[in-house]
């Protein structure tokens, strides 16, 4: 990914949070929290990932998507490009699987004790 490219995603992950946090008015989404982005090259489509509290990844998943074009919107009017990209919001799985690694590297080191 180009610096250009890797700007443009780390603005994208701050503005959508600053628009989860400040104004989507649905409360099914629970704390979420924006871990990345990815925008293609050619600003056609964005992978957003995050993480929630406080509701299933299945719901908030689904609240998310169906709150896109809402974000789309908001998002045009705080970023200027030529193109806006579709988007879909992806549970970011990695941190749970990060916890389960050192649970399971934590069990290992006491059984050693």
């Amino acid at each position: 990914m180009s610096i250009k490219g890797e700007k443009l995603s780390d603005l994208f992950a701050e503005e959508i949070s600053k628009i989860i946090a400040l104004e989507i008015k649905d409360k099914s989404i629970g704390f979420v929290t924006i871990t990345n982005a990815n925008v293609t090259s050619d600003l056609s489509y964005a992978k957003i990932y995050f993480t929630t509290l406080g509701a299933t990844p299945e719901v908030a998943t689904k609240a998310l998507n169906k709150a896109k074009g809402f974000i789309k919107i908001e998002l045009s009017k705080r970023i200027d490009i030529r193109k806006m990209p579709e988007m879909e919001f992806i549970y970011d799985e990695s941190i749970e699987y990060g916890n389960k690694i050192e649970k399971i590297i934590d069990e290992i080191h006491k059984d050693d004790e």
